[in-house]
């Protein structure tokens, strides 16, 4: 303070009286940071409201104005997973160890290899398991809630079938609740002081054990008469705003959801459907017993239990990023992990799927998006219409090029474009009568085909603009 107003003995050779004066005004000077800008209005705090902030070299300003619009930028600015799988792949194929990566992953990532080696009706049994394993909300009984929810216009009916779809969420979720809230304890044991995590230790141990039981009215009680307690006493005796803090925030949630996801709570949820009568004809006397097998066979359930594939990636991954593997193949890593929790977000309206796989020798790497309702016939009134579906296919072969593929159906009509690379482009009057051939001989009706050269991959957005609708998307301003 002295300094600044100048009243200290003057040091030689420096005049503290051009110090921050005549300094010029340079908004596009990259060291100043929240500099102002005489041609437009800021706010008072220098954050802005515009998605596009960011300077040319491509960086993005965290957005302030929508936790919507800050989830499409991550979408937008997270690596293709494909690309991702092909440098991950090349490194391993045909190798058994190599340099920077241990023995154990080498073996998790030759089994997963082995995997990936199909013919045509093991790819299409691999299809389906990952169609049917990301699709939650499938089968007889959603359809009905989704056709009743689209034509009802009563408010309570809508409120009372998301209810039941939150609680049959949580309670479908119920192992994997199980298993965070046993990693985020363990955590806790290690984040905080010894002499608290030792206190905290025989809890985590005595969930466990009710966990394994089945008692999961006895761990909601441990959790939240026992555990809880105790570290929101820690919280406030040592004012402990580091890890424990996020980790508590997380522990707190997953019990949160492993309460509203009880059996009971379903079938009270369910039986308050029931009390509309529209509702309770469609369901037809539907008794809790049925209900429950019924929710414990869809094909969502038996595909988690069976999805290998996903549980080899996901061992490989936890070996490579605790140290297993060099930077390198932790990276690629890295970014398979963001691509899966950034397009999984429950804030997307879109299912995307991972297909790779071995090929008559070669490897390809194909992500699909599909869009269930692309048109959303029932909310425009044109129930009487067939629904229009619309596909996504982004596929990266060996040695040929990376390939788009567009495909809208309505009923047994499909249309059809591809985008190709450069190499392919000789040959595209080959692949439109393929294709064509292709569709008739299943049964499909073929409407416009069309394979042109690729100018520019397609953007998810461009070939899905119901993203950037708000009322297909969680939308909370702060």
């Amino acid at each position: 303070m002295p300094d600044l107003l100048g009243v200290t003995n003057p040091v030689p050779g420096h005049d503290n009286s051009n110090v921050n004066r005549n300094i010029p005004v340079s908004p596009n000077d990259t060291r100043i940071q929240n500099a102002p800008d005489p041609s437009r209005v800021s706010r008072p705090d220098n954050r802005t409201e515009r998605q596009d902030t960011g300077d040319s070299s491509g960086s993005q300003a965290l957005r302030y104005d929508s936790n919507f619009g800050a989830f499409l930028q991550r979408l937008a600015n997270t690596p293709g997973m494909g690309e991702s799988l092909r440098t991950l792949f090349a490194m391993y194929e045909g190798k058994v160890v190599s340099s920077g990566i241990e023995e154990g992953l080498a073996s998790e990532m030759g089994a997963l290899l082995n995997m990936l080696k199909m013919d045509e009706s093991q790819l299409g049994k691999f299809l389906l398991s990952q169609m049917a394993n990301g699709t939650r909300f499938g089968g007889a009984l959603f359809d009905l809630l989704r056709s009743a929810y689209a034509s009802s216009s009563s408010e309570a009916v809508r409120n009372n079938i998301l209810q039941f779809l939150k609680k049959y969420g949580d309670y479908s979720s119920t192992n994997h609740i199980q298993g965070n809230l046993l990693r985020t304890l363990t955590k806790l044991t290690r984040a905080i002081p010894a002499s608290w995590g030792s206190q905290l230790l025989p809890m985590v141990s005595q969930l466990e054990g009710r966990l394994n039981a089945g008692d999961r009215a006895g761990a909601l009680k441990l959790l939240q008469g026992s555990i809880l307690p105790f570290l929101s006493g820690y919280t406030s005796k040592t004012n402990d705003m580091g890890l424990s803090r996020t980790l508590i925030s997380m522990l707190a949630l997953d019990i949160s959801r492993y309460e509203n996801g009880s059996e009971e709570g379903l079938l009270q949820a369910f039986h308050q459907l029931t009390n509309s009568p529209g509702l309770r004809e469609k369901l037809g006397g539907l008794s809790d017993e049925a209900l429950l097998k019924l929710l414990d066979s869809t094909s969502f359930a038996k595909a988690a239990e069976g999805d290998q594939f996903a549980a080899q990636l996901a061992r490989a991954a936890q070996q490579a990023l605790q140290g297993g593997a060099g930077n390198e193949v932790q990276e690629a890593f890295r970014n398979i992990v963001s691509a899966f929790l950034v397009n999984e977000s429950v804030h997307m309206p879109l299912n995307h799927i991972l297909l790779p796989l071995e090929w008559d020798g070669k490897m390809a790497f194909s992500e699909m998006w599909v869009d269930p309702d692309a048109e959303e016939n029932l909310k425009r009134g044109r129930g009487e219409r067939e629904n229009t579906l619309r596909f996504l296919f982004k596929i990266d072969i060996q040695n040929l090029g990376f390939f788009d593929m567009v495909l809208t159906c309505q009923g047994e009509k499909v249309d059809v474009q591809v985008f190709c690379p450069e190499k392919v482009v000789p040959f595209t009057q080959l692949v439109q009568g393929e294709l064509s051939r292709i569709l008739t001989d299943n049964g499909l009706s073929a409407g416009a085909v069309q394979v042109q050269r690729m100018v520019r991959p397609l953007t998810i957005s461009g070939v899905f603009p119901r993203v950037f609708e708000g009322e297909n998307s969680i939308n909370v301003k702060i």
